[in-house]
This record gives C-alpha cells, sequence and structure tokens, in this order.
C-alpha cells in the first residue's frame, strides 16, 4: 500500500518532532534581528541612507523571491540516496551562517556609500542561501505525516521553536546593550552566536531525520506545467490569495516597531522598552500556542485561523491611538496581538500540507517543495515594497536620525505601522473564510488517493467530479503534462491559426516580460545617481516590477524548446483535442 493511503492515526515520534523543528530556533533568531533591528541600525548606527537601504533591501528580497522557485524545482527533482531534501540543508546551512555573521558585522571604517553596498551584498546573500537551505526544511515537513490533526501537532512544535529563537533574538540586543556593549558590538556578538546555533542544529536534523523512500523515488514534474496545474487548485488560489494580501503590509510591524517605540511612545530608556514591547509580543504568542493547537483540534484549522486574525487585527488597529508615554497601553496592546501570534506560524503550514494532498489528488504527484516556492515567492514579492517602501517614505518626509521627529513623520509612522496592516488583515480574512477543506474533506481526499493507487475512480469531494486514475486517462500522463506548457487559448489559436503560432506566443510572452525588466531597471539606475539623496519610494517599486517581469521572462523562456518540438508534431491534433476537451 502507498504511504499516502494511510488516512490516520500517523504519528511521528516527539524526539523527531524535535529534530525537525529546531532549526527554526536558530532561523527565527537569525530573521528577527533582520527584520527588526537592521534597518535602524543601520541608518542610526552606520548611518547609511535610509533611500538607499530601501534599495538594498528590495533588490535582496526580489533576489530572494526569485530563488524560491528555482530552489523549490531543484529540491524536488532531486533524487540521492541522501533524499531530496537533506543534501541542500546541509550544503547551505554554512553558507547562510557565514553571509548572516558578516550582515551583522560592517567594517567601521566604510563609508556610507560602501556600507551601503556591504549591507546590500550580505543581505542578498543571506537571503538566497536562507531559501536554499530552509525550503527544503519546510518541505520535509509535509512528507513526515500524512494525518490531518498530527501535522498540527508536528507544526506547533516547529513554530514554537520559531517564537522561541523570536523572543531570545528580540530581547537580546537591548540586554547586551545594557550591559554595556555597543550596538556595534552586540550585533557581532549575536551574528557568531546564532551563525554556529544553525550550524548545529541543522546537523542534528539531517542526522535524525529520515525522508519517505516511495516520496523520493517518485518522477518529479515539470516546471511550467507544475505552475499551471497550481494554479488550477482552487483550495491552492484561496491560501494563496490570503498569504499576498496579508503580506502587502506584511513587513511593516517588524521594520516599523523600533521607529514606532523610539518616537511615537518615546519612552526613556528606548533600548529596554523595544525588548520588553517584543518579548511581550512573542512571549505571549508562545504561552498561547498550545491553546491555539487544541482550538485546531476541536473545531478545526479554519475556523482557528480565522479567529487569529481578529485578534491581530483588533490589537494592532489600536495602537494607532497610542503617544508618547503610552508604554502601559502599547504593552497591553501588542500582548492582545501577540496571542494570535502562534497561530499563523503553524496553521499556515498544516492547511498547506492538506492543499498539496488535494493536488496529488488530481496529479498524482508530490510536490511539496514547489508548493512552498509558491507560497514563498509570490508574498515576499508582493511584501518588499512593505518592507522598503516605509523607511523610502520617511527619508523623504524628513526623518532625521536620532532626533526628535516632525508632527509629519510621527503622523506617517503610526498610521503606516497600526492602520496598514489592519485593513489589509481584514481583506485576507474575508479571503481565507472561503477555503473550503476541513478534517472530513481531507479524510475523502486521502481515501481518493488510495483509491487511485489501487487503479480505481475517486471522487474530488469538493466538486463530486469522476477523478481516474492519472494512468488511466485519455491523453497519457505524460503527454498531459507537455500539452501543460501552454494554455488553452494558446493550445485553441495552434489547432485554429496553424502550427508555429505557438512558438510566436511564447517568444512574444518572454519578450514582453524582459522589455518591461528593462524598463524598470532603467528607471531605478536614473534614479540612483546619487546615493546621499534620498531616492524616494519610486525605485523601490521598480525593483519589485523588474523582478517579477525577470521572473515571468523565465517562465515563459522555458516554454520556447516544448512550444517548438509541439510545432514540429510532437503531439497528434487529435490528443491535443482530447486534452482541451477534459482528457
Amino acid at each position: 500500500m502507498s504511504t499516502t493511503s494511510l488516512a490516520s492515526n500517523e504519528r511521528v515520534p516527539f524526539g523527531i518532532k524535535l529534530a525537525y523543528g529546531a532549526p527554526n530556533f536558530a532561523g527565527a533568531a537569525m530573521l528577527i534581528p533582520i527584520l527588526i533591528h537592521m534597518p535602524k541600525f543601520y541608518a542610526d548606527v552606520v548611518l547609511v541612507p535610509l533611500g538607499s537601504l530601501a534599495i538594498a533591501i528590495a533588490i535582496a528580497r526580489a533576489l530572494d523571491a526569485l530563488s524560491d522557485p528555482f530552489f523549490g524545482w531543484l529540491s524536488d527533482r532531486t533524487q540521492t540516496r541522501f533524499g531530496r531534501r537533506r543534501p541542500y540543508i546541509v550544503a547551505m546551512t554554512p553558507l547562510c551562517a557565514i553571509a548572516f555573521w558578516l550582515l551583522f558585522t560592517p567594517p567601521e571604517s566604510l563609508s556610507r556609500n560602501a556600507a551601503a553596498l556591504w549591507f546590500g551584498t550580505t543581505f542578498i546573500l543571506y537571503s538566497v542561501f536562507h531559501t536554499a537551505y530552509s525550503l527544503p526544511h519546510y518541505a520535509l515537513g509535509p512528507e513526515l505525516t500524512l494525518d490531518y490533526h498530527e501535522r498540527s501537532r508536528l507544526f506547533g512544535v516547529r513554530e514554537g521553536f520559531t517564537i522561541l529563537g523570536t523572543i531570545v533574538a528580540s530581547v537580546a540586543p537591548g540586554i547586551l546593550v545594557s550591559q554595556g556593549l555597543s550596538e556595534r558590538r552586540a550585533f557581532a556578538v549575536l551574528g557568531v552566536v546564532f551563525a554556529l546555533l544553525l550550524i548545529v542544529l541543522c546537523s542534528i536534523l539531517v542526522a535524525a531525520v529520515r525522508e519517505r523512500p516511495d516520496f523520493v523515488k517518485r518522477e518529479p514534474n515539470p516546471f511550467v506545467p507544475g505552475v499551471r496545474r497550481a494554479l488550477r487548485n482552487r483550495p491552492f488560489r484561496i491560501l494563496l490569495m490570503t498569504y499576498v494580501v496579508g503580506s502587502i503590509t506584511g513587513a511593516i510591524p517588524g521594520t516599523l516597531m523600533p521607529f514606532f517605540n523610539a518616537y511615537v511612545i518615546r519612552p526613556d530608556n528606548p533600548q529596554r522598552w523595544l525588548a520588553i514591547f517584543l518579548a511581550a509580543y512573542f512571549f505571549t504568542g508562545f504561552l498561547c500556542l498550545p491553546l491555539w493547537v487544541m482550538v485546531a483540534r476541536r473545531f478545526g484549522k479554519r475556523p482557528a485561523w480565522l479567529a487569529s486574525f481578529v485578534m491581530g487585527v483588533t490589537g494592532g488597529a489600536a495602537m494607532f491611538f497610542l503617544g508618547k508615554g503610552d508604554t502601559l497601553g502599547l504593552l497591553i496592546l501588542i500582548s492582545w496581538a501577540g496571542s494570535s501570534f502562534g497561530a499563523g506560524l503553524f496553521l499556515g503550514p498544516a492547511i498547506q500540507a492538506d492543499v498539496i494532498d488535494y493536488d496529488e489528488l488530481h496529479t498524482g504527484k508530490r510536490r511539496e517543495a514547489q508548493y512552498s516556492a509558491f507560497w514563498a515567492m509570490l508574498p515576499k514579492f508582493v511584501a518588499i515594497p512593505s518592507a522598503a517602501v516605509p523607511i523610502a517614505i520617511l527619508g523623504s518626509i524628513g526623518y532625521v536620525p536620532n532626533a526628535e521627529q516632525t508632527p509629519q513623520v510621527v503622523f506617517a509612522i503610526k498610521a503606516i505601522f497600526a492602520l496598514a496592516p489592519a485593513a489589509f488583515s481584514v481583506l485576507a480574512f474575508f479571503i481565507a473564510w472561503r477555503f473550503p477543506i476541513d478534517e472530513a474533506v481531507h479524510k475523502a481526499i486521502l481515501a481518493g488517493i488510495a483509491q487511485h493507487a489501487r487503479g480505481e475512480i475517486a471522487t474530488d469531494p469538493l466538486t463530486g467530479e469522476k477523478l481516474p486514475p492519472p494512468r488511466a486517462r485519455v491523453v497519457d500522463e505524460e503527454t498531459g503534462w507537455f500539452l501543460d506548457h501552454f494554455s488553452p487559448r494558446e493550445l485553441r489559436r495552434f489547432l485554429d491559426s496553424g502550427q508555429r503560432t505557438i512558438v510566436r506566443d511564447a517568444w512574444r510572452a518572454a519578450f514582453g516580460a524582459i522589455g518591461a525588466c528593462g524598463i524598470a531597471i532603467a528607471l531605478v539606475a536614473t534614479q540612483l545617481t546619487n546615493l546621499d539623496v534620498e531616492p524616494g519610494p519610486l525605485p523601490t517599486l521598480a525593483v519589485v516590477s523588474a523582478g517579477f517581469a525577470f521572473a515571468i521572462f523565465v517562465f515563459h523562456l522555458m516554454r520556447v524548446s516544448p512550444a517548438r518540438r509541439l510545432a514540429a508534431g510532437a503531439v497528434p491534433i487529435d490528443v491535443v483535442r482530447a486534452h482541451l476537451n477534459g482528457g
């Protein structure tokens, strides 16, 4: 019997849960200082202009997002005796650790422009190497168990480590500075400690956790058809859109929290209070995590997920009404919002895993890494403006480092920090409301996969559609995947207007995308002739556009060779027609 046919009671030993989840302690401990502390550290201590920081952050995140589908595709296609995921964890973890250490230790002798270049280069290297090890790590999770509730427990343990690492990383800089260390020295110490910790914990994971042999041996899928088939997956589209909308402002709270604390609340000791606020947010998240696991067990993942939206929105929006000296008010609100933090961390991956099972019902393939890449790539692209544009806006309206800000800057910090994330979270809530997979549906999905493994016809529990096994359909599996390099509209043009149109369509789309990328890059270049002048948010948005256009270019370029094969008669015309008719 296929492993996938095990519909329930598939338990993961607690030791394996710990080994799998522990690297997130170091990963979060590295990521939180980058998201929260690094922009203000480089702006106020290293004295890099905010506009230059914004551009560097945008470029790094765009390259990071572009690397997601590549490493997802590569990991899914890798077949070694060590598995599909673990070789990348072994190879990329040390490189990520070194890049992280360099990011945290900019030489004091650097000029402002050289420091901006240092930040951009090390941040780019860290981001790419982080994706290269973390995406295979995350893709390993859905493979460890197929049980609906055991996945919640597994990801609950993993995200418990995430929150613990987040707490440590949030308070550590303030503690070290309060002990007399300069900010430069404090971050240098954290760079060494967290980098070494990542290497150790990932080594334990690789030694302790084994991959499923039947998953490792499965045939990989082509990239472009994989994208098209994923976008046909309705639960995936709903979940992805929820992520995308929520990510539009996703980086704002972490990026602007130090600014909100220092220039809106203005406590006597900003570093100490920042540590207190961050500890309150993440510690309440950690304390409430087991409660959210129980709520998900009792009421289901989706209701628990929706409830967590409400708590985060109300707590975050209320912070807009705070002002100088409201330390207690911020402490209460940030604790209320933080209590829902852990729910989003583990419920998202647990729900993702169920969507991957639904994809297997339709395609017959396991594509954990490719789906993980989708969920990472688009939200990352969408989140780039929220990480870079706010600080670019502050720089363009008169922000002055280490000084009392104008009322205009203070209002901008409050509005961007509190109201913008709340508004988009409300919209994401209503999208998530439509998510259709619950425990009963998931059991029916696994039952259908088991029927396919026996050569039987299964029923889609969401649509009622009858699904023959992938290898028993009118259009054979290999040909169906090949024809999915093209949209239905392109295939109809191929049938109606001549075979060469399919090649022209692929080239036209590729040239259009690379042209848009070139225009965006030119716009960035014209805005960065003088790094001593704040460039504003426009170049940041241009970087995002360039990165997204380049991703589209690569996607369409990968279709040119299949288009030539189809134009040369690789697939009979009647088979193309059968494919268009749902064969």
